[in-house]
């Protein structure tokens, strides 16, 4: 058995216990990094009442918490579906060097896990998308990016 193959089938059991101890929806992700698993987490969505606690955001908090390090160079997910849009600007985020799927977004959207309306808004003016959206200018908006670029103490990211 390769080691691709065993980190899948573990991100894929992940998502199948995940359903069948009813604690969320069918999605598993592992992190592996010198070859060695350092996090795993599953849709916790229903379970946590948090929108955002999904399989591989899940792993990356877990990861990110065990290393003591916002940054997960070196690292590669496993996940037994391809991310939805907020999971894959979470892997770009941490620097994730590497990501493997096995469902892909179809497979989700046929079981009515259907990511397609988020990626058509992205791409709309933010006039013309569902959640109303209005720029509220304020002169002290740029306050904090001054000084943030001025500050010798931040940690670039």
């Amino acid at each position: 058995m390769t080691y691709h193959k065993k980190y899948m089938d573990r991100a894929i059991e992940l998502a199948i216990e995940n359903v069948r101890s009813n604690k969320g929806g069918p999605f598993g992700a592992v992190l592996v990094k010198n070859d060695l698993i350092i996090a795993e987490g599953v849709n916790l969505v229903t379970t946590t009442n948090d929108p955002t606690a999904h399989a591989e955001i899940c792993a990356i908090r877990t990861a990110c918490a065990k290393l003591s390090s916002f940054q997960l160079t070196e690292c590669s997910l496993y996940s037994s579906c391809e991310p939805c849009p907020m999971c894959l600007g979470a892997l770009y985020w941490a620097r994730i060097s590497t990501l493997y799927f096995a469902a892909t977004k179809e497979n989700a959207a046929a079981i009515g896990f259907d990511d397609s309306f988020i990626y058509e808004e992205i791409t709309r003016p933010i006039d013309h998308r569902v959640i109303t959206t209005k720029h509220s200018a304020h002169d002290r908006a740029l306050e904090a990016f001054r000084l943030w670029s001025q500050s010798s103490k931040k940690t670039n990211y």
